[in-house]
């Protein structure tokens, strides 16, 4: 089960506003963790690499997990309230989602590396959704996202607080207001 710790995740499909409120967390000057799967995308490209969603999933799922690892140790060095966009259990359902095989050590991980009881996870919106050049998943897509990360969240016990569909400051405001800060 998990604990109290102070660690709290954001998670969902992607386009679901996640980024933008971890951004306005850090601009009110709480501690924030990134997420990985932009800047190994952004990275993949730069080198050549083939660790990218649309080419080697599973090296792309490896990346992510020693990405996820690596911010939650340094989360362990912060006082206070840290917030993650995304976290370790993200790449379980990745590889889910996806169809890939899932290797031992991902399930070992997910449930070793803990975060705060209560997950945020934020719904599908479709109203805000927009593509990019590194998000290229379809609405459809990351609407099924959304659905298996709250599925492996629950299974890993957390308990799930959906985002409201509101503006990013209410949603801060409800953020903030959930965990007492």
């Amino acid at each position: 089960m998990a604990s109290g710790n102070g660690k709290y995740v954001i998670t969902g499909g992607p386009g679901s506003g996640k980024s933008s409120l971890i951004a306005a967390l850090a601009a009110q000057g709480l501690p924030t963790i990134a997420e990985g799967g932009r800047a190994i995308i952004r990275d993949q490209l730069a080198i050549g690499g083939t660790a990218l969603p649309w080419a080697d999933r599973s090296a792309f799922a490896a990346q992510m997990l020693g990405w996820e690892m690596r911010s939650h140790h340094m989360a362990d060095a912060i006082e206070g309230p840290v917030f993650f966009d995304r976290g370790v259990p993200d790449v379980l359902g990745y590889l889910r989602l996806t169809g890939e095989p899932v290797p031992l050590h991902v399930e070992t991980a997910a449930r070793h590396f803990r975060y705060d009881q209560r997950i945020f996870i934020a719904p599908w919106w479709p109203d805000i959704y927009a593509g990019d050049a590194e998000r290229k998943q379809s609405p459809e897509e990351a609407e099924a996202t959304f659905r298996m990360m709250a599925s492996v969240y629950a299974e890993l016990g957390y308990t799930l607080v959906p985002l409201p569909l509101a503006p990013l400051e209410d949603r801060v405001r409800f953020v903030r207001m959930t965990i007492g800060i």
